[in-house]
């Protein structure tokens, strides 16, 4: 059982293998780069859908007609378009697809940066009179007033700031 777990999961069934290895090898390089339309995150040659099945003896029919790589690969996508590519190509429908991660990237740090910074400018509240006045009688010293930017801003409870 544990040689049958780390053995890859490919769907390949006997009955669609081709009798010449050279073939074989062509058609497994093609289906792992062909998307299943079912499972869509396995190839071809991973998946037990029945459209993938289909997919894998269209490409080896293609090539015992003498079909080129590109020329199957560009058979299947042109029937399913780029989608059907587990990695498609950069170009201008694609371009989004592409530059997804990077902006995702550039907009996280965006908002963390802007996090932190709006949390630098609120500082802490201003202490109210009463607050001031409970401090001096235990004998502690308040902290300065805020800057004069600042002291007609409130300390956040609708309390005006002393001046």
């Amino acid at each position: 059982m544990s040689v049958a777990l780390l053995s890859p999961a490919l769907a390949v069934e006997p009955s669609e293998k081709l009798a010449d290895p050279k073939l074989e090898a062509r058609a497994r390089a093609i289906a792992s780069e062909l998307r299943c339309l079912v499972c869509q995150n396995q190839s071809i040659d991973d998946s037990d859908a029945p459209l993938a099945k289909d997919l894998r003896v269209i490409v080896r029919e293609r090539l015992k007609d003498g079909a080129s790589d590109a020329e199957v690969r560009d058979y299947v996508v042109a029937r399913y378009g780029d989608f059907v590519l587990l990695r498609p190509p950069v170009k201008p429908e694609t371009l989004l697809l592409w530059a997804a991660p990077a902006l995702a990237l550039i907009g996280g740090v965006w908002a963390i940066f802007a996090a932190v910074r709006r949390n630098r400018r609120a500082g802490a509240p201003a202490l109210t009179a009463e607050e001031r006045a409970q401090l001096q009688a235990l004998g502690v010293e308040p902290p300065p007033s805020p800057s004069p930017a600042r002291a007609g801003e409130g300390n956040g409870r609708g309390d005006a700031q002393p001046s």
